[in-house]
């Protein structure tokens, strides 16, 4: 494996990062806007954990609910449009890190993240369980697959 293919898997994975992020972020913000939410805050900066603070927020389950969900399809729904290796790399990232922010903020117990507040806001934990069993499982099954095919590309 040369150094410029560990560069550029590094720069892909910064991308992917990036465009994980914005996506959450960006479902958030559309969810609040669709449901009629104040935006009191927001900060999409990807070298520190993005946020949006709506206040008052009538829906705020849809709020909630839009930031992994878009954050899941928008990515795919631009890989499945441009169909390369890379794109599908970076959704497959986001499809996984989308399950594995939920979960990990799960254990946490920090207030302040998505997961504290979609139970408060009164999401079953059913509903959190499986949207973390799916996007995990199958998240880490495509981006192995991505990672490996990306590695023996020659």
């Amino acid at each position: 494996m040369t150094v410029r293919r560990r560069l550029l898997f590094g720069l892909m994975l910064i991308a992917a990062w990036v465009v994980m992020t914005f996506t959450h972020e960006l479902g958030h913000l559309i969810g609040g806007f669709v449901g009629g939410a104040k935006l009191t805050s927001v900060d999409l900066a990807p070298w520190r954990l993005p946020y949006s603070i709506h206040s008052p927020d009538p829906y705020p389950l849809l709020t909630l609910w839009a930031g992994p969900i878009l954050g899941v399809i928008v990515p795919i729904g631009l890989a499945s449009f441009v169909r390369s290796g890379w794109t599908w790399l970076i959704a497959d990232f986001c499809l996984l890190a989308n399950g594995c922010y939920l979960a990990l903020a799960w254990l946490s117990g920090d207030r302040f993240l998505d997961t504290a507040r979609l139970l408060d806001a009164g999401t079953h934990p059913i509903w959190l369980a499986a949207f973390c069993t799916v996007t995990i499982a199958t998240g880490y099954v495509r981006f192995r697959r991505d990672c490996i095919r990306f590695f023996d590309a020659r």
